[in-house]
């Protein structure tokens, strides 16, 4: 089995080379990592350039910025390894990361007697950028989703099969459980595989950064009916919190848009100030959800007004 490891990134240097330097230290030999830069503008490219000796394993590719979707599909195609490794670029992996896909691949496929499966890695999110990987699991972490390309290992040519990511796409969100979908009707199986731990680097959520989060959620709505519009089962629904539920309860707890981004921040700066920035994340998903709904409302209302 020799894994290629397809990482897209934009503007993730620092990390990056966190994420990088982890990979060069695997208790496993047989694989590459295929870097492909969406168009970065902060000096990637260079530094991974003028550092190359230091990460053998590393195949980079440059692109116009196209997205994630775009960039992970010619990362897949020009990947040499039979097995595809997706992270993000913001992730620091332990040492027996790809050891630990490559075990519980082999396992699975000898007791489904195919290759009809893949293997998802525990994902934990932390702020601590000197030492990302002393963070705990903590119950924030937990995802119940079936394919998320934050960690997951699967046989190439199911991807090829499948069609790859669609690049229509083009904003934040789904395209990861949009192609989820379709491998799910292809019959594959997932395996869980919590050694294969993955340290996802996010900054401490401050104030500075709710514009940024809402908009992303104003995305994620719309990227979310593209999603239904492919795949228009009550399960998307679900997903995309396009439903009357989801309506109902972040209506019901931001009070129908109340508690929003000015009338709630006191509240999170003094949980800030307390160093609680996780709790004051947790506030601010009243209104970033009750956003999400909103957007992808409007975003469905637009596409049937055009039919």
């Amino acid at each position: 089995m020799f894994l290629s490891v397809v990482i897209p990134t934009y503007n993730r240097k620092p990390i990056l080379e966190k994420c990088l330097r982890a990979l060069e230290c695997q208790q496993f030999s047989e694989y590459e990592v295929v870097v492909v830069d969406d168009g970065s503008t902060d000096g990637t490219v260079e530094w991974l350039r003028s550092n190359a000796a230091d990460f053998p394993h590393v195949r980079l590719f440059c692109r116009n910025h196209q997205g994630a979707a775009a960039a992970r599909n010619y990362g897949v195609e020009q990947a040499k390894g039979d097995t595809i490794v997706f992270i993000d670029s913001d992730l620091v992996v332990t040492d027996v990361f790809l050891r630990s896909h490559v075990e519980a691949l082999i396992q699975a496929q000898k007791e489904l007697g195919s290759d009809c499966c893949f293997t998802y890695g525990r994902v934990i999110n932390t702020a601590n950028f000197d030492d990302p990987t002393s963070e705990p699991y903590k119950l924030t972490d937990f995802s119940a989703a079936y394919f998320a390309t934050g960690n997951v290992a699967i046989a190439r040519h199911w991807l090829i099969k499948a069609g790859l990511f669609d690049t229509g796409f083009k904003q934040y969100g789904w395209e990861d459980l949009e192609l989820g979908v379709r491998l799910k009707n292809l019959g594959l199986k997932l395996i869980k595989c919590p050694e294969a731990v993955g340290y996802h680097w996010h900054p401490a959520f401050s104030l500075d950064q709710i514009p940024r989060l809402i908009d992303v959620e104003l995305q994620r709505g719309r990227m979310g009916v593209v999603f239904y519009q492919k795949h228009p089962t009550w399960d998307v629904r679900m997903m995309i919190q396009m439903t009357w539920i989801h309506r109902i309860l972040w209506g019901m707890l931001s009070l129908g848009g109340l508690l929003n981004e000015r009338t709630l921040a006191p509240v999170m700066r003094s949980l800030i100030k307390q160093g609680k920035p996780q709790l004051a994340e947790q506030v601010a998903r009243i209104f970033l959800n009750w956003y999400n709904v909103k957007g992808v409302y409007a975003a469905y209302a637009e596409v049937q007004h055009k039919h």
